[in-house]
């Protein structure tokens, strides 16, 4: 048996099987460039990093659960001059999730608060950091049922782990039942040790009464407040406009 036939089962035993992908493709380089031995073995390894990179990419944006592949990159700003640029594009190099800061999106429907929270996430994805959207209805519905089946435990701190857990849509729906205590708790355990990203239809000044109580409205928004971006968007509707003009 040659060297040739023990690498593949090597390779798998040492878990680098990837490198089959691209090893005939270095083999030939290195002799047409004539490449140096730590050269070849260099591109050869790079390759498989950059494998394992786009895996572990792929896999957090699996567990992301966003509804929509939104960048950045993709948003009409020039659609709506109303809406800090410069403020978004600061906040998608994610230097806020570092600091455990939270962000917080106002403005009607249409307005582009689900696609740049999500966009945001995407890149918070890219740069490493574990990151979980979802909508703030489904996010009680599990809660309420989770408190049912006697698993609340578990429910909650699969919201508290990610490092950027991004919640919309919140005060769609009046809160009802634990709701409010719920929120409040979700605050409390991420305060400090990661970063929250909600977007609302509502104004800044109407989120206290989502909670239906002003000592726990207090304590709740001290925490989600203390350290956040507060960006209010306002304008024209970019989805009204969309069908306006089919």
């Amino acid at each position: 048996m040659s060297p040739a036939d023990e690498l593949v089962p090597l390779l798998r035993r040492l878990r680098l099987s990837g490198i089959l992908d691209t090893l005939a493709l270095r083999i030939d380089e290195a002799v047409t460039d004539n490449l140096a031995f730590d050269e070849f073995l260099y591109r050869l390894l790079n390759d498989e990093a950059e494998r394992r990179a786009q895996r572990r990419l792929a896999t957090r944006i699996r567990h992301a659960k966003f509804e929509a592949a939104t960048t950045i990159e993709d948003f009409e700003f020039i659609f709506n001059p109303e809406i800090p640029k410069t403020k978004i594009i600061d906040l998608a190099t994610c230097r806020f999730v570092k600091a455990h800061e939270n962000i917080l999106f106002a403005g009607p429907t249409g307005t582009g608060k689900s696609h740049l929270a999500q966009a945001i996430g995407h890149r918070a994805c890219l740069l490493g950091h574990d990151t979980r959207f979802v909508r703030a209805q489904a996010l009680f519905t599990r809660l309420r049922a989770a408190r049912a089946e006697h698993g609340y435990e578990r429910v909650m701190r699969e919201f508290t782990k990610p490092s950027v857990l991004i919640i919309d849509d919140l005060g769609l729906q009046p809160l009802r039942d634990q709701s409010p205590a719920d929120l409040y708790e979700l605050i409390r355990r991420r305060h400090h040790r990661s970063s929250t990203i909600i977007t609302t239809n509502r104004a800044f000044e109407e989120l206290p009464g989502l909670f239906n109580d002003d000592l726990l409205a207090s304590a709740a928004l001290d925490r989600l407040l203390e350290h956040a971006h507060l960006i209010e968007l306002t304008g024209k509707s970019y989805r009204q406009a969309n069908r306006s003009t089919k």
